[in-house]
């Protein structure tokens, strides 16, 4: 498969374009960027053609990976998968619902595979982890604390425009929500709790099996609380998502894999465009509680 990737972010120079060059699977066609200069010294580092002109990538690739903003992403997603390309995109989604609409309209009209890459979900840890919970049932209440330290600290990502106006409710809430909805079900009820120091914000979820769970989320968090906490109470037990020992660059790759499979099978994926714009509706019920 020839995969082309959209942005030449910290997020893209980091992990999507060294997990592609490395990829033995795929071949790593080309990048695309809205910096002309930051697009030919990425496609430069890893021996690849720097695209101007996004349509003629489309044109060249059979799929490609997005590690843009969600406004962005998403009207670029739709038109990718209307160029015939396989999609292998970033959290959120989109900035909204009708723009995750849009998306999953396009794939699912054109047939193309998608995959949304939620890091959490493809760590071999994790992944067994959630799989083995939501096989229990009689689960009666959870919590998810995703604490981030992004603008507490010297991040890359501090600086994202997005991520200062959307807070960690859009930047780590797809991660928690990507854990409790397999586990839990899907949410029937969304409520606000109110805002917490800087971006901080809490949420409560109500899912149809019943379960509750509360959600606090934040990029401000002191760099010595910042983590990631997710603890399920049930039938069951006590049960607690386990660290994992596997990075974003080892999970991304694992997401590439993801995405040959749904494309040479067909079956869509879990964590497909379908299930990012679940999350999206999800996060936009939330946020406009909070306003």
């Amino acid at each position: 498969m020839r995969i082309g990737l959209l942005g030449t972010g910290p997020w893209a120079r980091m992990v999507h374009a060294p997990a592609l060059s490395g990829h033995e699977k795929v071949e790593f066609a080309g990048v695309w960027g809205r910096r002309p200069d930051a697009t030919a010294e990425l496609a430069d580092a890893h021996g690849t053609r720097a695209y101007e002109d996004v349509d003629i990538l489309f044109a060249d690739v059979d799929a490609v990976a997005i590690a843009l903003p969600p406004d962005v992403q998403a009207p670029l997603a739709e038109r990718a998968a209307r160029a015939g390309c396989h999609l292998l995109l970033d959290k959120p989604l989109a900035a909204t619902v009708a723009q995750g609409r849009a998306v999953v309209d396009a794939a699912r009209e054109t047939g193309v595979a998608s995959v949304v890459f939620l890091t959490t979900r493809f760590q071999p840890e994790t992944e067994t982890w959630i799989a083995e919970q939501a096989d229990r049932a009689g689960w009666f209440t959870a919590r998810a604390d995703w604490l981030g330290a992004v603008f507490t600290t010297d991040s890359p990502f501090a600086a994202s425009p997005w991520r200062r106006e959307k807070g960690g409710l859009w930047d780590v809430g797809p991660h928690a929500l990507s854990v409790l909805l397999p586990v839990l079900g899907d949410v029937r009820h969304v409520a606000a709790a109110g805002h917490g120091p800087g971006d901080t914000s809490h949420v409560i979820l109500e899912h149809v099996g019943g379960a509750s769970n509360t959600l606090t989320l934040s990029l401000t968090a002191p760099p010595e609380a910042a983590g990631a906490t997710v603890e399920l109470r049930g039938a069951a037990g006590v049960t607690a998502l386990p660290a994992s020992s596997a990075g974003a660059l080892a999970a991304f790759g694992r997401a590439v894999d993801a995405l040959l499979g749904a494309a040479r099978t067909g079956k869509p994926h879990a964590c497909d465009a379908g299930f990012g714009l679940r999350v999206t509706e999800i996060l936009a019920a939330a946020h406009a509680l909070l306003q």
